[in-house]
């Protein structure tokens, strides 16, 4: 069973780290989005160099990525049974929960990048939507209310994952084993450190705002 979670752990930290953002600036602009404005290569950066439909684009393929993730999870601990006549020792949501924390990870860290990626908002939306769809609904509509009342993106998105692992305890049913618990909160704490130097700049009140101008070009380090 260990092989089988170290498997689900390096197929969702592969689909975790393809950098949606990155390939999608480069085949249709010939840019590299690490270049311009915040040099992330998430949605809100794509979408910030003007590119609107590639942002939008990148925000689902990041969500789908992870849910990919979470859904291939699921089916390795349907098929241990039915072909490899295995009965898991570990509950289907352990399985989830294993792929949910590398997909975000890989999102974060991708090989393909020199391990630096995205913030991983999108992608831990798409792993939850899949193992705790309501709670991931419930945290995604906090995002929105915050993000239409402040249009901070950060904050949306740091107070929409932090509410996530509360929304979880209330609207998920049957079984909660420690692993599915444990990678709410761990989702959610990788998401906000990632967000570090935004918590710095709210602080501060340097955050730029949703919509308003900023510098598109970065400057080279």
């Amino acid at each position: 069973m260990l092989l089988v979670s170290i498997l689900i752990a390096a197929v969702a930290y592969l689909l975790g780290s393809i950098p949606t953002g990155y390939l999608l600036m480069r085949f249709f602009r010939k840019q590299d989005i690490r270049t311009i404005g915040s040099g992330n290569i998430g949605a809100t950066n794509v979408l910030r160099s003007g590119a609107k439909g590639l942002g939008a684009t990148t925000f689902l393929l990041d969500m789908l990525k992870g849910c990919a993730a979470v859904w291939l999870g699921s089916v390795v601990w349907v098929s241990l049974p039915l072909f490899f006549h295995i009965t898991p020792t570990l509950p289907m949501r352990d399985f989830q929960a294993i792929a949910a924390v590398f997909a975000v990870l890989g999102h974060m860290f991708p090989v393909w990048l020199r391990f630096k990626g995205g913030k991983g908002v999108a992608t831990g939306f798409g792993v939850f939507l899949v193992a705790a769809p309501l709670a991931a609904l419930a945290a995604i509509s906090v995002f929105a209310v915050i993000l239409l009342l402040t249009r901070y993106v950060s904050m949306a998105s740091i107070l929409g994952s932090a509410s996530f692992p509360l929304f979880a305890f209330f609207l998920v049913k049957g079984e909660k084993p420690a692993l599915f618990i444990a990678a709410q909160f761990i989702v959610a704490f990788l998401i906000i450190a990632k967000h570090h130097e935004n918590i710095r700049r709210l602080l501060s009140g340097t955050e730029n705002r949703f919509g308003s101008s900023r510098s598109q070009e970065r400057k080279p380090a």
